[in-house]
């Protein structure tokens, strides 16, 4: 099952996509079922809400997004004043990614598509870290992006894109979305959570800040020599169980690691490769997605989920021969959490994951 979304994405403080008669237009041109019966790997399906379906609570079957309605369409920007026609640019990156098996083609996929109703696409190609970093500072209006779950929760597909204060790609944030995206990462119960993200999904179909394309497939080859090859659906592969028959492993993949700090970093390239260099508290199991122990031997928490307790795992080395202990993770986390802090540096500097997941930096200045 693809744990996956390729979405169509809109600033939507940025004209002309600042009026949501534009969106919703463009929204009822793209012929989603033809991009992934034409473009994406076999098993792929046409998304309805910004959750693939294996994500629960959080997806619900029931969703409907805008049908494919070129007459619709042509009503809607006639009624947002481009009758004449309109022109835009589509940025995005060539690299292929799970989500997204041939960008270049897609991109001339809606350019054509969108042209019978009257748009005139300029497709703007761009290098992917410059891509990532403009998309996130909310520059560009009009782009394909996607996502590969970190680990199978809502919270990892809504908070991030939808609720994190350092990341602007869809321009300024819905506060009612917010709202209830948080409500929901805050209830253990299914049933009420899921009731929350379909407020959210309703909420984001009314808004369109971007239009859910596909919940792709995808696959990881290798040479059959290589021993303990697995692929992982959730990109995360792990290098130090497998072995290539050699002193050195080969690993190609869509693009150049921005960098290799990775808390500041939220591209697939960059993050497979810190994977191989750093360990958490927590990993997850080679090829699967369940929780086992990494640097911690187990952990609890209190009744309410506010505070967690991590025991260590004895005798960790740093490459240099010291002792890991707890004033070690807890500077790890300050290093992140305290604006303050010296340490609080990365490539960009927004840490955009941290944000999604714990709302707002200590000592942050103010805006």
């Amino acid at each position: 099952m693809p744990i996956t979304i390729f979405y169509i994405g809109f600033q939507v403080a940025l004209p002309p996509f600042d009026n949501p008669l534009v969106r919703q237009a463009i929204a009822y041109a793209i012929d989603r079922q033809r991009i992934v019966d034409q473009y994406q790997p076999a098993g792929s399906l046409v998304a309805k809400v910004f959750v693939p379906p294996s994500i629960q609570p959080g997806y619900n079957d029931a969703a409907e997004w805008y049908p494919f309605d070129q007459e619709k369409a042509k009503e809607l920007l006639a009624e947002a004043g481009y009758a004449d026609g309109l022109d835009i640019t589509l940025a995005f990156r060539n690299v292929v990614r799970p989500y997204l098996a041939t960008p270049d083609k897609i991109a001339q996929e809606i350019q054509a598509q969108l042209a019978e109703v009257g748009i005139n696409v300029t497709l703007k190609q761009m290098e992917s870290t410059a891509f990532i970093d403009a998309t996130a500072e909310g520059q560009e209006g009009f782009y394909l992006l996607g996502w590969t779950a970190d680990y199978p929760g809502a919270t990892n597909f809504y908070d991030y894109h939808f609720a994190a204060e350092t990341n602007l790609q869809f321009g300024p944030h819905f506060p009612d979305v917010v709202e209830n995206i948080r409500a929901a990462g805050q209830i253990a119960d299914p049933v009420e959570r899921q009731a929350l993200y379909d407020k959210v999904n309703d909420l984001l179909k009314e808004y369109v800040p971007m239009i859910p394309v596909s919940h792709a497939t995808s696959a990881t080859a290798f040479k059959a020599a290589i021993d303990g090859a697995h692929s992982s659906p959730l990109g995360n592969e792990r290098f130090s169980v497998m072995n290539p028959g050699a002193d050195t492993i080969v690993w190609m993949q869509n693009g150049e690691p921005a960098a290799l700090w990775c808390v500041d970093e939220t591209d697939g390239e960059s993050l497979r490769a810190c994977e191989q260099l750093y360990e958490p508290l927590l990993g997850i199991k080679v090829g699967g997605t369940e929780v086992e122990p990494g640097l911690a031997t187990d952990w609890s928490s209190n009744e309410d989920g506010t505070e967690w307790t991590f025991t260590l795992r004895d005798g960790v080395k740093f490459h240099d021969g010291s002792l890991l202990d707890a004033n070690d993770v807890v500077a790890t986390y300050v290093a992140v959490w305290d604006a303050a802090s010296p340490n609080h540096k990365g490539r960009v500097g927004n840490f955009e994951y941290f944000t999604a997941f714990f709302n707002k930096f200590l000592n942050a200045p103010a805006q």
